[in-house]
């Protein structure tokens, strides 16, 4: 069921005042992958009346007023992803599509989307309370460098003048302040609810909470910002996290301790309410919106990721506890699936943040939260890892024998060291046997010992291992498919010389990506802070960070050294890293010498040779520094 989109839709529902108005900054799609509309369809099954306002005009502040005024509050999102993310590539060029729009157009929104529809809702009726959420407010909800302008902006609080953000995933927070504000209680007592941040005067500043550096300080200090950083992450955890607080000028940002993780039964019902799965109809005319494509005919098994990787946004916005639906709640929706239009018997995926996690990483979690500061696969497994693949394996034969189903896929991101783990290997054949389409994507994102660990991921071996065990069962299965390696360049810690081993690991191995990533700074992350801080968050050591755009771009080509149309700049990487030893032909070589580069060889051996013939025995001797040492001969350096 669509929620209203027009004051027709009201009438046909018999409705004169809506309870809450959703301004969203998506195309408005009615399906569990977005965020939008769980949170409308949670609403509406707990009584309430939601409407639905997509990408309003944000030169107009009258375009959020088509539903009228709600009666208890103003729901605003930027959508699924960052609207900074969606308009500008890490280049910071103009990107002119837009997956989550009609027919896939950029401009259907405005840059901080979150922050101007806020204002715009502000403005036409002040008397609302304003409830911002999603992942765009999520990840700024502290004072956060901001890549796009390159500061330290506040919390988006203060440019939303939002009363209330929820942070994270919002059932629970969103149903408790419903019922908060329908009862009569003013916004602004409503400060104790978890998951969420409030802005105060500091003089009530709850006790007893964990204290960042100031929005002032973390601006003018590196390493204030870096330990601001750190305490943020280490006190996330929905067991024994606390409240977190931090100055923005004249007033105090309150951070609530996290939601609770939804129980199975609760995510159950999240994905059994009566969602369209398809976007509103009245993008047809527009051809559709193209986000839906990729998830229409997949399930979302689970939530939350204990990989817990420094770039990724999953930590602090989704959370590292992981929590599953029951067997029957995904196999039911996958019967809905079947019947639906369009359905040619493929389950595009069975995953969710990590496909392969079905449960916490070991029972600790479960009394004591999630260890601080630690990860449970990097720089290698826990000692008390609980690897188990065979609930998720029952649950993709089901899924297999469902009639009208020829194929199950899985498309999420298989983690590779957890499941090389698994001492049973019924996973992996099952995997191999059934569940690719020619190609397995996974994310070892670098080979480099010293970057991988700025990543937060596991060493090259645990991917030398799972890529030897991948291809040793195809083999033998008969199959020709392949893995696709995620890979990314200039992530911080990463040298040109990294870059270099990336490239001569990837010739090793005969592997030839498409695509890579260039590290992108997008807001919250540990990444973004060793980008913006040049320190490690948690030992405060220096990290080097490619910023210059031209080594950036060797870093990059290096990756795909093997095209032509890369040569030159190849060449000209491997000659600032002083590895000429890969120029050439041959086995051991990464790039052929292309005309410029014999042209400056031939000079260079020119130079060489003239500079020998003139040199005298007295000469050399005058030349010789003080100590009696002489310097070391050019070009002689060890790799």
């Amino acid at each position: 069921m669509f929620m209203p989109i027009s004051r027709k839709d009201m009438e046909e529902r018999g409705i004169e005042q809506l309870d809450f108005v959703y301004i969203i900054g998506d195309a408005y799609v009615d399906h569990p992958s977005f965020g939008a509309a769980i949170i409308s369809h949670l609403l509406d099954y707990h009584g309430y009346t939601v409407g639905i306002i997509a990408q309003p005009d944000w030169h107009d502040s009258k375009s959020v007023l088509r539903l009228g005024v709600p009666r208890l509050g103003w729901l605003i999102t930027a959508g699924n992803i960052d609207s900074m993310v969606a308009h500008y590539t890490v280049a910071k060029k103009k990107r002119s599509d837009d997956a989550y729009s009609a027919g896939g157009k950029g401009g259907r929104r405005p840059d901080r989307a979150a922050t101007v529809y806020s204002r715009l809702c502000r403005q036409a009726a002040p008397e609302v309370p304003v409830l911002v959420g999603g992942l765009e407010v999520s990840l700024r909800r502290f004072a956060h460098y901001d890549y796009w302008k390159n500061c330290v902006m506040p919390s988006v609080l203060v440019d939303t003048g939002a009363d209330i953000l929820m942070y994270g995933m919002g059932e629970h927070s969103i149903i408790e302040i419903a019922d908060r504000l329908n009862s009569g209680e003013p916004v602004s007592s409503i400060r104790d609810v978890r998951g969420t941040c409030y802005l105060c005067d500091p003089s009530e500043t709850p006790y007893g909470a964990v204290q960042c550096p100031s929005f002032k300080e973390v601006s003018e200090n590196k390493q204030l910002y870096a330990k601001s950083c750190r305490i943020q992450y280490d006190w996330q955890d929905e067991i024994y996290g606390k409240t977190i607080i931090q100055r923005q000028d004249d007033k105090m940002l309150v951070q609530n301790p996290p939601a609770l993780s939804l129980t199975t039964e609760e995510l159950d019902l999240v994905y059994s309410l009566d969602y369209e799965r398809t976007y509103h109809p009245c993008y047809e005319k527009e051809g559709g919106v193209p986000s839906i494509e990729e998830v229409q005919f997949s399930l979302t098994h689970n939530r939350g990721c204990y990989g817990f990787c420094n770039f990724c946004s999953i930590a602090l916005h989704q959370g590292r506890r992981v929590t599953v639906r029951s067997e029957e709640s995904v196999i039911a929706e996958a019967k809905k699936l079947t019947e639906m239009k369009g359905f040619k018997g493929y389950i595009h995926d069975v995953g969710g943040p990590t496909a392969n996690f079905r449960g916490p990483s070991c029972e600790k979690q479960l009394k004591y939260g999630l260890c601080k500061g630690k990860k449970c696969l990097a720089p290698e497994p826990c000692k008390n890892l609980h690897v188990d693949h065979s609930e998720y394996l029952a649950l993709l034969r089901k899924l297999r024998a469902l009639p009208k189903v020829k194929k199950v896929f899985i498309r999420s991101g298989i983690r590779y060291d957890y499941l090389i783990e698994d001492k049973n290997e019924e996973f992996m054949n099952e995997l191999i046997e059934h569940h690719i389409s020619g190609q397995l994507k996974v994310a070892p994102e670098h080979c480099s010992a010293a970057v991988l660990d700025k990543m937060g991921k596991p060493h090259i071996e645990a991917y030398k291992r799972f890529q030897r065990k991948f291809y040793e069962i195809t083999g033998r299965k008969g199959k020709e498919q392949y893995l696709v390696p995620y890979l990314m360049s200039s992530h911080p810690g990463s040298k040109l010389s990294d870059a270099v081993e990336l490239a001569v690991f990837l010739k090793e191995n005969k592997i030839h990506p498409e695509q890579v990533q260039d590290f992108y700074p997008t807001p919250g992350t540990l990444s973004t802070c060793m980008f913006y801080t040049g320190l490690d968050p948690y030992t405060l050591e220096p990290v080097y960070v490619a910023k210059d755009p031209k080594e950036k771009a060797m870093q990059r080509v290096l990756l795909q050294y093997y095209k032509p149309e890369n040569q030159r700049r190849v060449i000209e990487a491997l000659e600032k890293a002083g590895r000429r030893d890969l120029i050439g032909q041959g086995a051991g070589k990464l790039v052929k010498p292309d005309t410029i580069y014999l042209k400056q060889q031939r000079e260079r051996d020119a130079a060489k040779s003239q500079g020998g013939k003139g040199r005298s025995a007295k000469g050399q001797g005058a030349s010789r520094p003080k100590g009696g040492r002489q310097n070391k001969p050019q070009g002689r350096r060890k790799h």
